[in-house]
C-alpha cells in the first residue's frame, strides 16, 4: 500500500533576498539584471500544464494571468482589467485589456483565455481548481465569459499567478501533447513580462524583459537569471557573497536559520499562503487499507507535529491541521484535531479489524517522496509507525 506524498506540518518556506537601498526604495528604478537560484531544474517551463515552484516560479514572469493577487488576499486586474460576477455567481465576465500581445507579436484574445482554461482542466495536476468551470464563452475578442455549475469561491485566485497562465492557442493548439510539447523549453511564446532566452538543464533559465509587455513601463528588471543550484549550503553561500540576490521557497531549517543572522540578508517567510508550501500525507483513497477512514485517522493519531516542527524544522515550521496554509483565506481552524495519542489510534485499528501478526504488525505500507530534503520526513514516519503496528517502507518517487 502506498501513502502518496509527505508528512504533514505547514512549512514556513522562506525568501532570502540581498538587502539595499535600491530595493527599499520608494520608487523603483528600471534596468538590471535579478539572479536567483532554482534548488531544481524545471521539468519545463510551462505552468499552465505542471505543478510545481521550479516550473511555477519562473513561468509565472514568462506568462501572464487574469489576476494578480497582493499579499492582502486581495485581487488586482493583470490580463482582465476588469471583472464582473452576476447576482447568483455562476457567471464571471472578465474584460481584457486592449493591445496585449504574446511574445512573437500575435493578439492575445478571449480565445486563448478559453483554449488555456481547457488545457489547463485537462493536463494540470491541480485541474479540479477549474472542476466547475463549464465554458469559457467568448462573445468578442476582448471579453471571455465564464460559465459556472456552482459558485466558485476559489475561482479568482486560480486565474492568478502559476496557476491559470494563458497560453497561445496558435502555438499549442498544433495537436501535441501539451506537457511534452517542445515550445514548453525552447522557442517559448509567452504572454509575461520577460521573454526566455534559454534554458540549459542543470546549469539556468535567462529571461530578458518583454519590450512590448502591455503594461506601460514595466518591468522594471532588463533580465532575471535564474541559476539552477541544487546543493542548499551552494545556494547559501552565493547569497552570502553576492552571487545570488534572491532564493524563494528555502526550506532547510539550518539554511533559514543562518541566513537570519547574516546581516545583508532579508528572510521572510511571507508570499506563498496562497497555495502552500505544506508538507502532507497524501493517502491512496482507491486501495486497503487507506482507503478505510479509520486508518487514516489512527495514522493521524500516530503523527507527532510538535516533534517535526521542533526536531526537524528547528521551529522554522508551524503545525498544520488541514490541507490548506494556515494564513490563508479559505484555512478553517475549528476542525478536529489529531495530536499525538498512540493508545488512541492502537484503539482504533484493534476496533477496525487490523490484528497483529505474531511480528506485531498488521499490515505494510510504502511511503513515496519527492524532494530529497522530503526524506527525513517520511524516514520519520517508520519507527512512528510502528508503534501501531504499521511497516513502512520508505522510498523515493519515480520521476
Amino acid at each position: 500500500m502506498r501513502i502518496w506524498n509527505k508528512i504533514a506540518v505547514g512549512l514556513c518556506a522562506a525568501v532570502i533576498a540581498l538587502s539595499s537601498t535600491v530595493l527599499q526604495a520608494d520608487t523603483p528604478k528600471s534596468g538590471g539584471t535579478l539572479i536567483m537560484s532554482l534548488g531544481a531544474t524545471p521539468r519545463h517551463l510551462n505552468p499552465a500544464v505542471q505543478s510545481g515552484i521550479t516550473t511555477g516560479a519562473p513561468g509565472a514572469q514568462l506568462f501572464a494571468t487574469l489576476l494578480r493577487f497582493d499579499d492582502k488576499w486581495n485581487p488586482h486586474p493583470y490580463l482582465a482589467k476588469s471583472w464582473q460576477v452576476s447576482d447568483d455567481s455562476l457567471t464571471v465576465t472578465f474584460n481584457l485589456v486592449e493591445g496585449a500581445t504574446f511574445h512573437d507579436g500575435t493578439p492575445i484574445t478571449s480565445k486563448d483565455v478559453a483554449f488555456s482554461i481547457k488545457t489547463i482542466k485537462a493536463n494540470h495536476p491541480f485541474k479540479t481548481m477549474f472542476a466547475a468551470v463549464n465554458a469559457v464563452e467568448t462573445p468578442d475578442a476582448n471579453t471571455a465569459v465564464f460559465k459556472l455549475s456552482k459558485p466558485h469561491p476559489a475561482l479568482l485566485l486560480a486565474l492568478s499567478s502559476q496557476l491559470g497562465s494563458i497560453i497561445p492557442e496558435h502555438i499549442y493548439g498544433d495537436g501535441q501533447d501539451p506537457k511534452k510539447h517542445p515550445r514548453n523549453s525552447e522557442n517559448l511564446v509567452g504572454s509575461g513580462p520577460f521573454k526566455l532566452v534559454e534554458f540549459v538543464r542543470d546549469q539556468h533559465v535567462i529571461m530578458e524583459r518583454n519590450e512590448n509587455f502591455f503594461i506601460e513601463g514595466r518591468p522594471y528588471l532588463d533580465k532575471i537569471v535564474w541559476r539552477i543550484i541544487k546543493d542548499p549550503s551552494a545556494r547559501s553561500l552565493g547569497r552570502e557573497n553576492g552571487e545570488i540576490l534572491m532564493s524563494a521557497f528555502e526550506s532547510t531549517p539550518q539554511d533559514i536559520l543562518h541566513s537570519k543572522g547574516v546581516e545583508h540578508l532579508t528572510v521572510t517567510d511571507q508570499g506563498y499562503a496562497a497555495i502552500g508550501p505544506i508538507n502532507w500525507v497524501a493517502f491512496n483513497t482507491k486501495r486497503e487499507p487507506t482507503s478505510d477512514v479509520r486508518v487514516r485517522q489512527a495514522i493521524a493519531y500516530a503523527i507527532d507535529r510538535n516533534f517535526l516542527v521542533d526536531a526537524l524544522t528547528q521551529g522554522t515550521a508551524r503545525p498544520a491541521y488541514t490541507g490548506i496554509h494556515p494564513d490563508s483565506i479559505f484555512n478553517e481552524s475549528d476542525v478536529a484535531r489529531y495530536d499525538l495519542d498512540i493508545d488512541k489510534a492502537n484503539a482504533i485499528l484493534d476496533e477496525a479489524g487490523y490484528p497483529r501478526d505474531s511480528d506485531g504488525i498488521r499490515f505494510p505500507l510504502t511511503i513515496d517522496y519527492g524532494w530529497p530534503s522530503a526524506k527525513p520526513w517520511a524516514e520519520y514516519t517508520k519507527p512512528q509507525l510502528k508503534k501501531i503496528g504499521i511497516d513502512v517502507t520508505v522510498r523515493t518517487s519515480a520521476g
